[in-house]
């Protein structure tokens, strides 16, 4: 029994120093062969299903970094699903219902469109699904989307999102807290700031600005600091926002914590520094990328995800700690 007992022990050996020498030099040759292999097969299709065209119509303003990460998935799946991408945006429904009748006259494959005013695309959607062309709304609009003939929506519930904004505020000891809306008519802002006020155990009141004007948005918040002490929280609803909170916070010398919804290196920054409490991250790149790939299924296999309710994204609270633990995906644009 010995003698089999150190046969084996001989052949593990043996065997030991062949991997060994293979493996060698496999980490010359075979893995530079790998990574030049990956590095050709970049942005190649992973498909051979048509090359379908899908347009992506948003409400996003110019400069909106939540965007750039939306699309940087959206981008990202259509190059593995050989699909042709087409991105336009308008933070004004109307043009934004324009783009979408657009899409329709080029008679696209799907399209993909957020509902942050859904009722001025409500009759443009209603074209599209006419017209045969599978439709997916994302980010805003879920309890339109449904009703509006989309195959599904993805992103966060908005009210669920606010609602766990409340609870961190009222885990957080705060008191008196502002809610900053900066897109007036937005539903998805509003749905934001009454989910918080649901949970919040102080007081929230809701302050609009005019988002397109960075020195008004820190006028506003600063004034409305000075005229209240006691405001203890600044919740802002767009990671643009939120160094200009903080600014507003240090001119009125108050001491009041900014939070902010969604995230970008500004905000990964400020969290860790501390000069944010916390962030409500929904996983913009997930929402983009899921969006090209659910309209892919759709059109290769009829497959729709969701069961009829919208697929979500988040909320996510992300604090200093998470931050630092997110900050090479947030650095290269996916969150």
């Amino acid at each position: 029994m010995a003698r089999v007992r150190t046969g084996v022990r001989v052949v593990g050996a043996v065997l030991a120093v062949v991997l060994g020498a293979s493996l060698a030099g496999c980490s010359s040759t075979g893995g530079k062969r790998a990574e030049e292999r990956a590095k050709a097969d970049a942005g190649r299709p992973a498909v051979s299903t048509p090359r379908w065209t899908f347009a992506m119509v948003t409400h996003a303003g110019d400069g909106d970094t939540f965007w750039d990460i939306v699309q940087k998935g959206a981008k990202e799946a259509s190059a593995k699903d050989n699909i042709n991408f087409v991105y336009s945006h308008d933070d004004q429904a109307q043009q934004q219902a324009q783009f979408v009748q657009n899409a329709i006259d080029q008679k696209v494959d799907g399209i993909i469109v957020s509902l942050a005013k859904p009722d001025a695309l409500k009759d443009v959607i209603g074209k599209a699904v006419k017209a045969g062309i599978p439709v997916i709304t994302v980010n805003s609009g879920s309890a339109q989307s449904a009703a509006y003939g989309a195959l599904t929506h993805i992103g966060q519930d908005e009210e669920i999102a606010g609602e766990a904004v409340g609870a961190e505020l009222t885990k957080r000891g705060k008191k008196r807290a502002v809610c900053v809306l900066h897109e007036q008519g937005n539903v998805g802002h509003e749905q934001r700031c009454a989910g918080a006020k649901k949970t919040f155990g102080g007081s929230l009141e809701n302050l609009y600005v005019e988002g397109t004007n960075m020195p008004s948005v820190q006028a506003a918040i600063q004034a409305k600091l000075q005229a209240d002490p006691s405001v203890d929280a600044i919740v802002t609803l767009g990671a643009p926002f939120a160094p200009t909170a903080v600014k507003a916070k240090d001119a009125a010398g108050s001491k009041a914590e900014v939070d902010t919804f969604d995230l970008n290196e500004s905000v990964a920054r400020d969290l860790k520094s501390g000069a944010l409490g916390f962030a409500v991250d929904q996983q913009p790149y997930l929402q983009g990328y899921q969006a090209v790939d659910l309209l892919w299924l759709y059109r290769y296999n009829a497959d729709v995800l969701g069961g009829g309710r919208p697929v979500l994204t988040g909320p996510q609270i992300v604090t200093g700690a998470e931050a630092a633990e997110l900050e090479e995906y947030i650095k290269r644009g996916t969150r």
